[in-house]
C-alpha cells in the first residue's frame, strides 16, 4: 500500500508519520546543504551548531572542524577584530538581545585569502520557553555584483571626466514647456551661466530675441516630425556675446516611450568659423593678388611714358604759365596713380619676408605712437589706453612691415570715432607659443556683411581712402606665419586680434 502525504486522512498512522517526518528532515538537510547561500546556525554563546557545504568551500575547512568552533574564528579567522568585524559582532549581539532580525554587509576572506563581499541576514530562533536558542545566519555572496557596480562606477566616472573635459560642446535638456531641467557637460563653460543660475529658466535665454520667437518653434516642430534636427545658429552667452554653434536637438522620451522634453547639444564652432574665414580670405587674396600684379604691370608701362613726356614738357622754359599749371596738375595726378600702382605691387607680393630680426612688439607699438601724434591724434577726442605685458616674448619679424600694420590698425580705429572714443592696445603671451596683440576701439562696430570684405583690396567704408591698408596688413601678418581676426559688436566697438609665433631664439629683442 502506497502512502500519499497530501491525501486527506482522518488520522495519520504512526508508522507513516515517522516515515514522513524522517523524509522531511532529510529533505530539509538536503535543501540547506545545496543552498546557493551561506548558512550557519549559531548558539547564543557563539558556538556554531550547523553549516552548509558552501561555508565549507568558502572557508576551506571541513564541517567537522567548523561545528563546535566560535563563529568569529570561522568567519574572520584572526584574534584581533577590525572595526568592521566589531560592527558585525555588535549586530549579532543586537539580534540576540532585542530578539529581532538584523542585517549586516561586509567582507570576509575566502580559502584563497581573497575578499568576498557577503550580505548577511540574521534571524533569532526561539526555544519552546520563548528564549533565544540561537541565530540563523544566511549570507548572499555579492562580490560579483559589487565588482560589476565598481566597474560601472569607474566607467561612469571616466565618462564624466571625459565629458567634463570637452569644451566645445554644451548639453542641456528642457521639458515640454521649454524650461531647462538639465544643464551639464560643458554648458557652464560655453554659456557662462552656473547651474543654479539657469536651471528651470526658459531655453529662450540662450537665443537672440528674434530667434527665440521664430526659429526655436520651427526647430522644435521639425524635431517632433523627424525625431532629430540639426542646424547652424547664433546663440547668446551670459555676457551678451553671440557665437556660432551647430545645434542638434532630439526628443527626450520617458520610460513609456512618450516625449517628455528635448535634448540639446550645442557645438561651439567659433574657431572653425575663424579658420574658414582665414581660408576664404587667403583664397580671395591670392586671386586678387595675381590680378593686381597683372594690372599694376599693364598700367605701369603707359604711365611711365606719360610721366616721361610730362617731365620733358615741364623742362621747357618757354612754356606758357597757364599751360604749365595745367601740366603740373596732370603730373600730380600721374604721381598719385604711380603711388597707387606701387601699393598694388606691394599688395601682390606674397614672398616670405627675408629681412627679419628679433622684435619686442611692445617696442614696435611704442615706436609708431609719434607718427600717430603727427597725424594730429592728440588734437582729437580719441584716448589711447595701453596694457602691454612686461614679460612679452620676442617674435621674428620685419620692423618696417609690422610698424605699417600697427599704423594702419590705429588709424582705422581713430577714423572710426570722429566724435571721440577710446583705443586700447593689449599684448600678452599665449601658451608659450605665440604672442597676441589686441587693438580695440569704441566705435560703431562693423556689420556682418562688411566683415566678409574687410581685408579685400579697394574695399572701404570711408569717404576717402584706397581700401588697401587692411589687405596689405593681412598679407604682412600672413607672411609672418601669423593670423589677424576681427571681433565686433554694433554700437559697441571693434577689435583686431593679431597672433604671431614666438621666435625660436628667446633672447632679448632689439628694435
Amino acid at each position: 500500500m502506497s502512502f500519499n502525504p497530501f491525501e486527506k486522512k482522518e488520522k495519520l498512522p504512526p508508522a507513516y508519520f515517522r516515515l514522513f517526518q524522517q523524509e522531511s528532515e532529510n529533505l530539509v538537510n538536503k535543501i540547506i546543504d545545496h543552498a546557493s547561500v551561506l548558512m550557519l546556525y549559531i548558539y547564543v554563546d557563539g558556538t556554531i551548531a550547523l553549516c552548509n557545504r558552501l561555508v565549507e568551500e568558502m572557508i576551506g575547512r571541513k564541517r567537522e572542524s567548523i561545528v563546535g568552533d566560535n563563529w568569529l574564528n570561522i568567519i574572520f579567522s584572526n584574534n584581533t577584530l577590525t572595526m568592521k568585524q566589531q560592527v558585525f559582532k555588535a549586530v549579532m549581539e543586537d539580534c540576540i538581545k532585542y530578539r529581532r532580525p538584523n542585517h549586516y554587509n561586509g567582507a570576509i576572506k575566502d580559502v584563497n585569502a581573497e575578499e568576498r563581499f557577503i550580505s548577511w541576514s540574521l534571524t533569532p530562533i526561539f526555544s519552546e520557553s520563548k528564549s533565544v536558542h540561537g541565530v540563523l545566519c544566511v549570507g548572499n555572496d555579492m562580490t560579483a555584483l559589487k565588482e560589476k557596480e565598481a566597474s560601472v562606477k569607474k566607467i561612469d566616472d571616466t565618462l564624466k571626466d571625459i565629458l567634463s573635459s570637452i569644451k566645445e560642446y554644451a548639453l542641456y535638456a528642457v521639458n515640454l514647456n521649454g524650461n531647462i531641467t538639465y544643464y551639464g557637460m560643458g554648458s557652464d563653460m560655453i554659456f557662462g551661466w552656473k547651474k543654479e543660475e539657469i536651471i528651470f529658466k526658459h531655453m529662450g535665454i540662450f537665443h537672440l530675441e528674434g530667434d527665440a520667437k521664430s526659429k526655436l518653434p520651427a526647430i522644435l516642430d521639425a524635431v517632433n516630425k523627424s525625431g532629430q534636427y540639426e542646424t547652424e545658429i547664433e546663440m547668446v552667452r551670459k555676457d551678451g556675446q553671440t557665437f556660432p554653434v551647430i545645434l542638434t536637438v532630439s526628443r527626450f522620451l520617458g520610460n513609456d516611450g512618450a516625449a517628455i522634453g528635448y535634448i540639446f547639444i550645442a557645438k561651439d564652432i567659433t574657431e572653425r568659423k575663424k579658420m574658414e574665414f582665414q581660408i576664404f580670405q587667403a583664397e580671395k587674396m591670392a586671386a586678387v593678388g595675381q590680378l593686381s600684379a597683372g594690372m599694376a604691370h599693364e598700367v605701369n608701362n603707359p604711365l611711365f611714358v606719360i610721366s616721361g613726356r610730362l617731365e620733358m614738357l615741364l623742362e621747357d622754359a618757354k612754356l606758357d604759365g597757364g599751360l604749365r599749371k595745367e601740366l603740373e596738375m596732370i603730373k600730380s595726378q600721374s604721381d598719385r596713380i604711380r603711388g597707387l600702382v606701387d601699393r598694388l605691387l606691394k599688395f601682390s607680393r606674397y614672398h616670405k619676408t627675408k629681412t627679419t630680426e628679433l622684435l619686442d612688439l611692445n617696442s614696435v607699438i611704442e615706436s609708431v605712437v609719434p607718427f600717430l601724434d603727427y597725424q594730429k591724434w592728440s588734437d582729437s577726442k580719441v584716448v589711447m589706453e595701453k596694457d602691454l605685458a612686461k614679460d612679452l616674448l620676442p617674435v621674428d619679424g620685419n620692423l618696417n612691415e609690422l610698424q605699417e600694420v600697427f599704423i594702419n590698425l590705429f588709424l582705422n580705429a581713430y577714423q572710426a570715432m570722429p566724435e571721440g572714443g577710446t583705443v586700447s592696445v593689449k599684448t600678452r603671451n599665449i601658451d608659450s607659443k605665440s604672442v597676441e596683440v589686441r587693438i580695440s576701439d569704441t566705435g560703431p562696430g562693423i556689420t556682418e556683411e562688411d566683415i566678409k570684405n574687410m581685408f579685400m583690396p579697394f574695399f572701404t567704408t570711408k569717404k576717402e581712402g584706397t581700401g588697401l591698408g587692411l589687405s596689405i596688413s593681412y598679407n604682412i601678418i600672413k607672411n609672418h606665419n601669423g593670423s589677424i581676426n576681427i571681433e565686433t559688436r554694433l554700437n559697441t566697438g571693434t577689435s583686431f586680434i593679431i597672433k604671431l609665433p614666438i621666435a625660436k631664439e628667446k633672447k632679448d629683442a632689439v628694435v
